[in-house]
Parts: structure tokens; C-alpha cells; sequence
């Protein structure tokens, strides 16, 4: 059988996006999914229900990692894997990893629909945690699924209630049974939103992912000493909160160092004891680096931590800088990367090739088996943010350029 005529559903591909997005939905038209809450959960609940319905196999590993298993013609073959995250952001929107998901899943209804056999299975994965924004860092069940973290590590891992992960697991019932990694995957295959304006700016329709930029997470406390605001002279305050705000500072200037591919941003900032008339006593702050090359982020690294240094002194307060989190830059395999690439020329669609800016489970996955990745536009390039939005038909682009590629890889059974 050809791929000539192969398209997914697209008007179930959105019915299915928007059903998704109902659950956490928020007041500004974005969606609160932190991982592993009761929501997540409900999430879980939903996608599992679907992978059901379309005769798919469900099973659950200590991380909580789902794969929904089509079966192919030989089951003794790795599979093909197909699929993103369901977890968002505290002010998320509706596409941000869901759309890799739900097309990855419309994808199985449509070879359902059309009756096609794969020599390979196909595997439907929806990761735990990606977006870290509950439990840092991100991505972290991809990064035990490549061996890059250790499975008691990552379960151990806190959010800011100091509540942690693998208790949290148990909790809404996902820690499965199934070892975390150690199984094959023949080719892995991520659709997404862009996260940025390039595609939409050049009006191109689908962005093919060679490379992942690498990324340096940190948190850094500033401890000075609480005392009255109005009777303590400047010279001699010991302020937590200026040393962090020139921290902040700092990063941004650094970040522009390295323009225009490297980013910095302080996304976390909390000052004790809050009080408008005590001088801060302490300050906790994180910030984060990003770049495509491992030179440039070793310079920022080694900038933050001079700056750091220097502004305690300068302030009189003492600084601890946690180096939390560490994702390598990565290049996407050159074999799967033309597989998407095809698969976008054959249904007529432009494309570019294109770096990511943001981190994926893919880019920890690419360290363990050969992983490309496919963009849709977003409108305005906003992501993270409630008002994260794309087309219909950029939804049933992604799918169908994702189906293809996946079908590809998998091969169609005569």
C-alpha cells in the first residue's frame, strides 16, 4: 500500500485537543496540568480510555512513562514511538506537549481506520513530568528512560511543598510495574508546537529538527542578615534581595554575550522574611542558560559563577549556587531526520530545517535511539503562556507529516 492517500482525521485530531485541554482548564483559555496532580491524573485517565478504545495495549513503568502498544506484524522487532507530554506549565496552554500526545494517538485511530499492519509495532509514550515545572529538573523520566539519572534520584526529587515524586506517583496510581528504560526503540518520532515565531514569521508549514539546544539550570540563595529597614544605614546593610536582583541582572548580560542563539532567564525569585519595613535576609532565585553549542554554555557557566562571587562580596552576603540541571546540546539522527523530511515533501508541505530552543524528552532520548523531531507553527511564537495558540489545520499538518514519517519507520505490512 502507498502513502499517497494517507491522511489522519483532522477534525477528530482538534476534538480530541480541545477535549484534553477542558481538563485544568484555566479562566484566560490556558490549561494547569502540573504533573502528578489530581489533574495529571484525570489526564492519564482520559488518554488511557482512548488508547483503549483503540485497541492498544497500555503499560506503566516506575516512572509513570505510558506506552499504549500497537502491534505489528512481528512483535519481536523494536518498536516505533510516537509521542510527547501531557503535564504543562502553571499558566500552560492547550498544545504544549498534548499535541504530540493526542497526534500520536490520532495517528493509531487513523491506521485503524484504514485498516494498515505495520511490520513494527507502534508505541503511543506520554512522559512524566517534562516540563519540571513541579518537580526540577525537566524531563526528568526521559533522563532515567536514557540512563542519564537514576531512578531513585528522580523519585526522590521534591516540589516546593516538599512533597516528592514517587510518592506522588503512588498517590494518583501511575507508578507502574515496568522497569524504567532497558527496551529498545528502533526510531522515536516527537511532534510539537514550535514554542517560537519562525515558522509562522516565514509562513512555513512544518519546522524539521536537526539540533536541541543545550541548557544549564541553576538555584542560587543569597543569606545576608534581616534588620530594620528604617534605622539601618546602606553602608551597612547586608541586603539578600540586591544581591539577587544584580544576579539578575547579570544573566541577562551575560545571556546577550553569547546572542543571538544563547537565552538567559531568572524564572523564580522568593525574599524572607517578606515584610515591607525588614531588610531581606534571604533570597532563593533560579535562572537557566541555554545554547546550542557546549563552548558557549561552558563561558556562561563559568560567567554566572564569577558574577556570583563577586556580588557577594560586594554586598557582604554569602551565596550558595546549586548547578541543578544539565542538558547537552543535541543532534538529531540524520536518518530519521530525513524520514520527517520526506514525509512533509510528499504530502506538499513546506518545511525548513530548524534548531529547538526548548528541551524535549526527545533530545534525552537521542542519546539512546535514533530521534527526530517535527514542528508545527504556533501563533506569534507564545508558548508557555495562556494564550498559546495554533490553527486547526497546522494541528493536521504536524499529524499527518508525523504519520508518515512513523509508517515509514515502521513499514506497511502488504
Amino acid at each position: 500500500m502507498g502513502l499517497s492517500n494517507l491522511r489522519v482525521d483532522g477534525a477528530r485530531l482538534w476534538d480530541a485537543l480541545m477535549e484534553m485541554a477542558r481538563i485544568g482548564a484555566t479562566p484566560k483559555g490556558g490549561v494547569k496540568r502540573l504533573a502528578l496532580t489530581d489533574l495529571d491524573r484525570a489526564a492519564r485517565d482520559l488518554f488511557a480510555r482512548w488508547c483503549a478504545d483503540a485497541g492498544l495495549t497500555l503499560s506503566i513503568d516506575a516512572m509513570g512513562n505510558m506506552f499504549a502498544r500497537r502491534a505489528g506484524a512481528d512483535e519481536t522487532l523494536a518498536p516505533v514511538v510516537i509521542g510527547s507530554h501531557l503535564d504543562t506549565q502553571p499558566t500552560g496552554g492547550k498544545f504544549d506537549g498534548a499535541l504530540g500526545v493526542i497526534g500520536a494517538l490520532e495517528v493509531a485511530r487513523s491506521l485503524n481506520d484504514l485498516n494498515i499492519r505495520t511490520r513494527r509495532p507502534i508505541e503511543i509514550v506520554n512522559w512524566t513530568n517534562e516540563e519540571g515545572s513541579r518537580f526540577a529538573p525537566a524531563m526528568v523520566s526521559s533522563a532515567v528512560f536514557a540512563g542519564l539519572m537514576s531512578l531513585e534520584e528522580a523519585r526522590a526529587r521534591e516540589d516546593f511543598d516538599g512533597v516528592a515524586l514517587g510518592a506522588e506517583l503512588g498517590r494518583i496510581g501511575y507508578a507502574g510495574a515496568a522497569p524504567v528504560g532497558g527496551r529498545p526503540f528502533h526510531a522515536l518520532f516527537e511532534l510539537h508546537i514550535e514554542q517560537g515565531p519562525i515558522l509562522e514569521a516565514e509562513n512555513v508549514d512544518i519546522g524539521i529538527v536537526t539540533h536541541g539546544q543545550g541548557m544549564k539550570w541553576y538555584e542560587i540563595a543569597f543569606d545576608g542578615f534581616e534588620a530594620h529597614a528604617g534605622s539601618t544605614p546602606m553602608a551597612r546593610r547586608r541586603d539578600a534581595l540586591v544581591a539577587a536582583a544584580r544576579t539578575i541582572e547579570r544573566v541577562r548580560e551575560i545571556a546577550l554575550t553569547e546572542a543571538p542563539l544563547g537565552v538567559g532567564t531568572t524564572g523564580v525569585i522568593a525574599i524572607e522574611p517578606g515584610s515591607r519595613n525588614v531588610i531581606p535576609g534571604r533570597a532563593f532565585m533560579t535562572c537557566e542558560f541555554r545554547h546550542p553549542t557546549e563552548a558557549a554554555l561552558a563561558r556562561m557557566d563559568a560567567a554566572l559563577a564569577t558574577a556570583v562571587a563577586q556580588i557577594a562580596a560586594q554586598e557582604k552576603v554569602s551565596a550558595k549556587l546549586d548547578h541543578v540541571f544539565d542538558c547537552a546540546p543535541t543532534t538529531f539522527d540524520a536518518d530519521c531526520v530525513a524520514m520527517a523530511r520526506r514525509a512533509a515533501r510528499s504530502l506538499g508541505l513546506s518545511h525548513r530545517d530548524i534548531v529547538s530552543g526548548a528541551g524535549h524528552d526527545a533530545c534525552n532520548i537521542a542519546r539512546v535511539a535514533p530521534t527526530a523531531m517535527i514542528f508545527c507553527p504556533c501563533v506569534d511564537g507564545v508558548s508557555h503562556n495562556e494564550a498559546e495558540d495554533i490553527k486547526p489545520k497546522w494541528a493536521e499538518d504536524g499529524a499527518n507529516v508525523l504519520l508518515r514519517a512513523a509508517l515509514e519507520a515502521a513499514e506497511i505490512v502488504a
